[in-house]
């Protein structure tokens, strides 16, 4: 679909409310009359604290694009300096990486960010680095042209910097500095480009409201900041994870078919605020998707429009047809053989695959997936004509497999074992 903002709405302030992205903000009223104005220059900044963004990041960039789409400019920060730092966690100190590992981190999240956005028109995009202005820092000069308008008390009063020093482990002056850093981020950009606006998450909230203070004490000019809510699922749990990993942008991190599983697996109390966030969908037809959600939630339209409309913006629609093709193959419907190797070891890993030994009989593959219980219930299975190897139906208990004789995997060997019983019960086992 087409990316534009909703005509509906009088402007980009009231549709980012409607979409529940305007979750903490300076003054409102300022804000949304600076976002209904003339253009004006925003950011939003990203650490390269793992090889690539995920779909908390996604948010954020969503939000660039969207302001983008209102015209207004955008500036995307990869902070090569702030990376090297890392935001305080709520948890426990961060394991500082290497500055090669930075600068490569920082290229590949670049990278990610520059697809969603336009860097071209009057309102062209721009990448921005902070490790430009920060490198030739000297202590002595960040201490008394930055510092010195910094008041501890407010610092440690910062929800998360508050719950680090109530811990055992307390914090690190490196990782208490960090917001020192954000804020004169903010006013460099101030200068620089002329920017007023940060976005982020709501957790950041202490981090964006200190460059907003910072250039008020420094510039004498009131700025603004919003925060977008913590996305999280309606039974209370993290959103953005799959089985304890998080669901990664880049394609080699989270494959185009485990992602497109991930939207298609959506509860139906989540599916149409997922609709607002993570689409370009219009008011009318996400309204047309609650409807059929109450009315007929069993056809899971709403759930299939998700997933086709996230993966095609971050794998495209090839890589979004790819995964539904495979989908349908590992129901009977299409060719396995056809999948290529990722999507394979993909399909592999999101069936919780198992292991059997190369020659091993259809009885003991069956009981090694964990699609049988018992040799027992595998051979009355077999009996009833219940079981399919890679879509070929199995009857004799004791048809063997050899590796060679399945799917080819990222290994380049043709050892992976797609079995179904019945219509919809499936698991995967790697000959070896």
């Amino acid at each position: 679909m087409a990316q534009t903002n909703d005509p509906s709405f009088e402007n980009i302030f009231q549709e980012l409310k409607w979409r529940g992205l305007m979750y903490v903000s300076t003054d409102e009223e300022a804000l949304e009359k600076v976002l209904a104005g003339d253009p004006i220059t925003y950011y939003c900044g990203f650490d390269p604290t793992a090889p690539s963004l995920h779909l908390g990041n996604l948010v954020q960039i969503l939000v660039l694009r969207r302001l983008q789409l209102a015209g207004h400019k955008p500036l995307g920060l990869v902070g090569g300096s702030t990376g090297l730092i890392g935001d305080p966690r709520q948890t426990a100190e961060r394991v500082l990486n290497t500055p090669e590992t930075v600068q490569e981190w920082v290229k590949r999240l670049r990278a990610q960010i520059e697809r969603f956005l336009s860097f071209e028109g009057e309102n062209a995009a721009r990448m921005v680095n902070n490790l430009d202005w920060t490198k030739d820092l000297s202590a002595l000069s960040f201490l008394r042209d930055v510092g010195k308008y910094f008041r501890v008390g407010t610092m440690i009063r910062k929800e998360t910097v508050a719950k680090r020093l109530a811990s055992e482990e307390g914090i690190s002056y490196t990782e208490f500095s960090y917001q020192v850093l954000q804020g004169m981020d903010y006013l460099n950009l101030y200068r620089e480009y002329d920017c007023v606006l940060q976005t982020g998450g709501s957790d950041q909230w202490g981090n964006l409201t200190s460059g907003a203070d910072l250039i008020r004490r420094v510039e004498g000019v009131s700025v603004h900041a919003f925060g977008t809510p913590l996305i999280t699922n309606s039974d209370g749990s993290k959103f953005g994870k799959s089985e304890g990993n998080a669901i990664w942008l880049d394609a080699e991190m989270c494959s185009p078919y485990t992602f497109y599983q991930f939207w298609l697996n959506t509860s139906d109390a989540d599916v149409i605020d997922r609709l607002k966030v993570f689409t370009f969908l219009h008011r009318p037809e996400i309204e047309e998707y609650a409807k059929k959600v109450e009315d007929e939630p069993f056809r899971r339209e709403a759930q299939k429009r998700l997933a086709w409309e996230v993966t095609s913006l971050v794998h495209g629609p090839e890589a979004t047809q790819a995964a539904i093709d495979a989908s349908e193959a590992l129901f009977g419907s299409g060719e396995l053989e056809a999948l290529d190797a990722g999507t394979v070891d993909a399909v592999f890993a999101e069936l919780g695959g198992a292991e059997a030994a190369s020659g091993s009989n259809i009885v003991d593959v069956l009981v090694a997936a964990g699609i049988s219980k018992s040799k027992s219930e595998a051979r009355r299975s077999l009996g009833e004509g219940a079981i399919n190897v890679n879509n070929v139906k199995v009857n004799d208990p004791d048809e063997t497999f050899e590796v060679g004789s399945g799917l080819a995997s990222g290994t380049e060997k043709k050892d992976v074992l797609i079995l179904r019983r019945g219509r919809r019960t499936l698991a995967a086992v790697r000959l070896v």
